[in-house]
């Protein structure tokens, strides 16, 4: 038995705080002790589907001030996060810190160096050079510094791909000290599907066919390449749900009306994450239209748990694991035509849409792509450098 001091900086109702809790629930159901410590705990089942905007809190009101201001309490956050962590941990005698790696935060290293006892840092974006990217950085030069300071002087560093690790190779990282942690499934909760159920929950026709999206929906998702897919023969029949809200929901429904499929796309919104897995059975097609190139999607290993044929873009992140014809149709990211027509291929092919979904939950249990999964890969590989 481990017990294990898990921090976490994280306020917003969304696929980060799903992750938070099932690794949480997964290290308990393995057996070990864990302490949250964070700024918000985590005990209870997020609010909406997988993505969603931050909560209110404390930290949660930096949304509102100036970036550079927001960007050294960022920074700052080091110090009291330090404190918090080396008192929690002189209190309850962890055996390791396990750290969600935030923005700026140094805490976890200052804090397991004088506890004397190994950090494991989860890393699931290269978030200096993302936030360059989006919001922009004042203090770039500070920020690449902390960062490369922070995954270095880690134990062991969890990332969610191969790509990422990579490039935290690129940083700096030794490679022995890297660890592949997906995103990961419940697979218990996916054993009893019932499509019935699912469409008449979702409000959907019992008998066209489906494609399906669960997600908080941002434009670069490209589902308006689907939505523009439904005015085309070839998914003349076909009806797209999308199981979330999000920034990009207006902007789908001003392409529907363009296009005139407005009475084929279904927008019934957000979601409890724990309603997902007795919704995916309405949907007969799954949609990862598009994806950033280091992600491990959470929808994708549900959609596999759930037995789904799932249609994705063919980058080397998804390859690791998904195989184009066996386990999932891939088709060339923003490639609109290819996308309807692996989309119609499905729609029109009911022996390839269960095939498709039967390996993709064998493939998912091969590779054991679980949260308890990731926490005997965390242990193992922890064993392994010590």
């Amino acid at each position: 038995m481990t017990r294990v001091l898990y921090h976490h900086r994280t306020q917003a109702e969304d696929g980060q705080a799903v992750h938070i809790r099932r690794m949480i629930a997964a290290f308990r159901a393995e057996g070990h002790e864990v302490l949250e410590e964070a700024l918000v705990a985590r005990a209870d089942e997020p609010d909406r589907s997988e993505e969603s905007p931050a909560g209110e809190g404390r930290f949660s009101r930096l949304l509102r001030v100036p970036n550079l201001v927001r960007e050294v309490a960022e920074h700052a956050y080091t110090w009291p996060a330090a404190r918090r962590l080396v008192r929690a941990g002189r209190s309850w005698s962890p055996d390791l810190l396990y750290e969600r790696y935030a923005f700026g935060n140094r805490g976890g290293v200052l804090a397991a160096r004088s506890l004397g006892i190994p950090l494991v840092l989860e890393v699931n974006s290269p978030m200096v050079d993302e936030l360059s990217r989006t919001r922009g950085l004042h203090l770039e030069g500070l920020a690449r510094r902390a960062e490369r300071s922070i995954f270095t002087r880690a134990d062991l560093v969890c990332v969610v791909s191969g790509v990422l690790g990579r490039m935290l190779e690129d940083l700096g990282v030794d490679p022995a000290r890297l660890v592949v942690t997906p995103n990961g499934v419940d697979l218990e909760a996916y054993e009893r599907p019932d499509p019935a159920a699912a469409r008449q929950d979702l409000g959907l026709p019992s008998a066209a066919p489906v494609l399906g999206f669960v997600g908080w929906v941002r434009d670069w998702h490209r589902l308006d390449l689907v939505v523009e897919g439904l005015a085309s023969p070839a998914l003349a029949e076909a009806h797209l749900v999308v199981v979330g809200g999000g920034p990009a929901v207006p902007n789908l429904f001003e392409a529907a009306a363009r296009v005139g499929v407005t009475d084929r796309l279904h927008l019934p919104g957000p979601r409890r994450h724990a309603r997902i897995p007795a919704l995916l059975p309405a949907f007969d097609v799954a949609l990862v239209p598009a994806i950033n190139p280091y992600a491990s999607p959470l929808k994708l290993h549900e959609y596999m748990a759930a037995g789904l044929a799932t249609v994705a873009p063919d980058q080397p992140n998804l390859r690791e694991v998904l195989t184009h014809g066996e386990d999932a149709l891939l088709v060339s990211p923003g490639d609109g035509a290819a996308l309807v027509e692996a989309c119609a291929q499905l729609v029109g092919d009911g022996t390839l849409r269960t095939r498709l979904g039967f390996t993709a939950r064998a493939s998912l249990e091969r590779q054991d792509l679980t949260w308890r999964g990731n926490v005997r890969r965390v242990l193992d590989a922890l064993e392994a450098v010590r």
